[in-house]
């Protein structure tokens, strides 16, 4: 499905020793840094966090490079996903999201649910029609309504949500780095240098915490 993840394992294999010596980026230009701070959901190593909508093509090719870059981070950085609610029709799939990894088996649809909306543009836009989705993967639909409708998926829901307004996120995909520093392939120039300014300001944060 994702035929460029062998030539974006290729690549990322070298972003992290190119970032710092083969360009110089600027703030400002290439990334913007947030005048308040956001809060991670780690206290030790660099939090990485990519927003995204699982019905963006944009994020639907960036899915591979950035899964390349994940598996080749070093080990102290902290990746994490946000699904991004920027608009009413983009609300489900966030609850989506939360609902599957409170019951472990966002691993088993993740990648169906980007294909399946960025895709092919399918109408999965409420609970029930994502519970019948899901149900095709192997995950029991009653209880992925029941948590899509829980609590506590409403709250890390509007959590995300609070985080991705505070950094001031309008579209996706968009890089949050340690909750100080937004990068987007438009400011970068391409998907694979918002990747590479995302693994320098990584490394610039690690260096200064000096772990």
């Amino acid at each position: 499905m994702f035929r460029a993840f062998g030539y974006a394992a290729t690549l990322v294999f070298s972003l992290f020793a190119a970032t710092v010596s083969a360009q110089s980026w600027q703030e400002g230009t290439h990334y913007r840094t947030l005048d308040n701070p956001l809060h991670t959901e780690s206290d030790t190593g660099v939090e990485v966090a990519e927003i995204f909508w699982y019905g963006c093509p944009h994020c639907y090719n960036l899915k591979p490079l950035a899964e390349a870059w994940e598996e080749s981070a070093p080990d102290y950085v902290n990746y994490v996903r946000l699904p991004a609610a920027l608009g009413r029709s983009w609300e489900p799939h966030a609850y989506a999201f939360y609902a599957l990894q409170a019951m472990g088996e966002l691993d088993k649809v993740h990648d169906a649910l980007f294909d399946a909306l960025a895709g092919e543009h399918r109408p999965l836009n409420d609970a029930e029609s994502l519970g019948d989705f899901v149900e095709g993967y192997g995950v029991d639909r009653e209880q992925f309504i029941k948590n899509y409708k829980s609590f506590g998926v409403r709250a890390k829901v509007q959590q995300a949500q609070s985080k991705i307004r505070g950094a001031r996120v309008t579209g996706t995909p968009t890089m949050l780095v340690n909750g100080k520093y937004v990068v987007t392939a438009s400011m970068a120039g391409s998907h694979e240098q918002m990747l590479e300014v995302v693994g320098y300001l990584a490394e610039q944060e690690h260096n200064a915490a000096g772990e």
